[in-house]
């Protein structure tokens, strides 16, 4: 699926089941809450902490899914298109790093 079909996944899903958009404060706080989600499971399964009992149930690629759906709800609201934006900051991107990351001897 192309980003901006899921962009209007998204929006159609809102308008039916959601009523209307969150404001973009609640929505931003919402991704940083499921983005605390991400990093919970992160720290515990990939990391050193140890894994509660109750935290081996969650499941990271819908943990993933969820910032994406808020991340996805934000660019809606605000009138960004995605795809066109990831573009863009590859472009950027290559243009400032082509060279770095090849030569850091940290990543060899």
């Amino acid at each position: 699926m192309k980003i901006s079909e899921a962009q209007h996944i998204v929006d159609t899903w809102i308008k039916q089941y959601g009523v209307r958009y969150f404001n973009e404060l609640t929505n931003t706080a919402m991704l940083m809450e499921e983005v605390g989600e991400v990093a919970r499971i992160m720290a515990r399964r990939y990391g050193e902490q140890s894994e509660k009992e109750s935290d081996k149930q969650k499941k990271l690629d819908d943990e993933l899914a969820d910032v994406l759906f808020v991340l996805i709800c934000i660019a809606n609201q605000t009138g960004i298109d995605l795809e066109k934006a990831l573009k863009e900051n590859l472009e950027k991107k290559t243009n400032r790093d082509k060279e770095r990351h090849i030569n850091n001897e940290k990543l060899k």
